[in-house]
């Protein structure tokens, strides 16, 4: 039972690490990657929400690998190591028991023979004696036969006297060495092999409730991890959401002016009509937004990709958001190539005040690339403000103030959720996953069934992905004990009986044996001696 029970610990801790392994994968496969529109996304509130639930779910695949921790460390290996003890007490009990009914059975045989002896001589004697006395009857016989007759009945009394003395004492030894072996020897025994089974079954009832505790003390994290998910969900803000989507993609246009009516009815009014209107679109040459209605939402966009260099295809506010974004980035790249001059000349000015510490014009070459930099960054940021200051020229000065507002809360809200994006980073530092790596969890995961279920499934085992071949012998083996082999995957083996080894003990205690091409399956290591063949892998003889 102690084996049964253990084998059931080990299959939970199995089952945890899986179910672990594959929440942790399910969270690293739907986390962003880095440069991807869900990165991207990460400004809206239910995208982060959802990366925070992708988080919390690593933490609660990280509580079941706990468990899984517990129940071996507390559980399995000390309950093998528990069973090991508890079969080498029970042997020995069995071995003192047997040991005492032996000696019972000596003693017996030794005072049957002590009785054997005294009958065996008490006849002697009474021959002897009989003899004596028909000696002495007969005139015919010489007086010395008789005398010698009467010496050799005297000489078997003697000696039955003698053996009845002999069988006495040992009858009497013997019933004191009987009451001893029923009344303490073996009761004895039989009071320790209670004893051991007493404490084996408070043993296993420890491991039940340590097996209940091992999730209980999870059950808190677990709660807090399934709470900040609660949170998550709660703190999603459509408004905000749909707001920010509103100033992400406003194109800038102001909505066209109504439609003059033309009188066609009178020439002069017509000519007049139709030079006016000439007129007015010489005097309005390509005003942005005013020559026919612009339906961006519902059009498809014809100039997708990178587009010009100004981000002139583009519509005014969402030009002037591309044009305002290049300027920083390139504002950036200037500050980072002024810091590295500034650490640069500072390291010259070391070396021209200790020239043993290094050469300065050794310095020069770089300072002089870094400048090159500069003033190339500097001039290609000149020239995207050139076209942001025209972008801003053409669009309503009525708006300006708002939109300005909203620019520097869209750009405060794409650092802090890409801040967020930083701080959600799986485990292993990255988004990216493997789609090889995925399969092979996948695959992982989800094993044959093994028909087997005495020995736990090892994940390297390739001898059980393929059941057509049968496993090649490795060696023999003989049985120490009877085995039963109640339980599926096992075999029954009687003492004595030679077997074929097929697969060694793997540390779970059981060796999986053939006895021909139709019956294996596994035995018990401790009831069996095992001979491997010199050519097998990790070739030993233990028992």
């Amino acid at each position: 039972f102690v084996e049964k029970y253990n084998k059931f610990v080990k299959e939970r801790l199995e089952i945890e690490n899986n179910y672990a392994k594959q929440i942790r994968n399910l969270s690293k496969k739907y986390q962003p990657k880095k440069n991807s529109r869900e990165e991207e996304e990460s400004k809206y509130t239910f995208c982060r929400a959802f990366f925070t639930t992708l988080n919390e779910l690593n933490d609660y695949a990280g509580q079941h690998e706990v468990i899984a921790e517990n129940l071996t460390s507390q559980i399995f290996i000390e309950l093998t190591r528990y069973l090991q003890e508890v079969k080498a007490e029970r042997k020995t009990h069995f071995h003192d028991g047997r040991k005492a009914q032996q000696y019972i059975e000596s003693s017996w045989k030794q005072l049957e023979s002590c009785k054997r002896r005294f009958e065996r001589d008490c006849k002697e004697a009474d021959r002897a004696q009989q003899y004596f006395e028909k000696m002495d009857a007969d005139i015919n016989v010489t007086k010395a036969d008789v005398e010698k007759a009467r010496q050799q009945a005297q000489m078997r009394h003697q000696m039955a006297s003698d053996s009845k003395s002999d069988y006495s004492s040992y009858l009497q030894k013997f019933n004191q060495e009987q009451n001893d072996h029923y009344h303490t020897i073996i009761p004895n025994i039989f009071q320790k092999l209670q004893d051991m089974e007493e404490k084996r079954i408070e043993r296993i009832g420890a491991c039940m409730k340590t097996f209940a505790e091992v999730d209980r003390q999870v059950l808190p994290i677990v709660g807090k991890c399934l709470d900040g998910m609660t949170t998550a969900a709660e703190s999603i803000e459509p408004k905000t959401d749909s707001q920010q989507v509103v100033e992400s993609y406003k194109s800038g246009f102001e909505p066209p002016s109504d439609v003059e009516f033309e009188d066609y009815g009178q020439a002069m009014k017509r000519t007049v009509s139709e030079n006016s209107l000439s007129n007015a679109k010489e005097g309005k040459e390509k005003p942005a937004g005013k020559s026919k209605p612009k339906l961006w939402p519902f059009i498809k966009n014809k100039n997708k990709g990178s587009g010009p260099e100004d981000f002139s295809h583009l519509p005014p506010e969402q030009r002037r958001k591309k044009l305002q974004g290049k300027i920083d980035d390139l504002n950036k790249d200037i500050h980072k190539e002024m810091d590295q001059r500034d650490a640069l000349t500072k390291m010259k000015d070391v070396y021209i005040k200790n020239p043993q510490m290094g050469d300065p014009t050794s310095v020069d070459p770089r300072l002089t690339e870094i400048a090159q930099n500069i003033e190339k960054l500097q001039a290609e940021a000149q020239k995207f403000e050139g076209w942001l200051a025209e972008v801003e020229e053409r669009m309503p000065s009525k708006s300006d103030s708002h939109r300005r507002s909203g620019l520097y809360e869209i750009q405060s809200n794409i650092a802090v959720s890409n801040n967020c994006a930083q701080d959600r980073e799986s485990p292993d530092g990255s988004y990216t996953e493997e789609q090889n790596t995925e399969t092979q969890v996948k695959a992982n995961i989800n094993p044959t069934p093994n028909t087997n279920p005495i020995p736990t499934t090892m994940p390297d085992d390739e001898e059980f992905d393929d059941d057509d071949e049968p496993l090649a012998t490795i060696g023999t083996c003989k049985a120490l004990y009877p085995f039963e082999g109640h339980n599926e995957g096992t075999i029954a083996v009687a003492e004595g009986e030679l077997l074929y080894v097929i697969e060694e003990d793997k540390g779970d205690g059981w060796t999986r044996v053939r006895r021909n091409q139709d019956e294996e399956g596994y035995v018990p290591t401790s009831y069996i001696e095992v001979n491997l063949e010199p050519n097998a892998k990790g070739a030993m003889t233990y028992i």
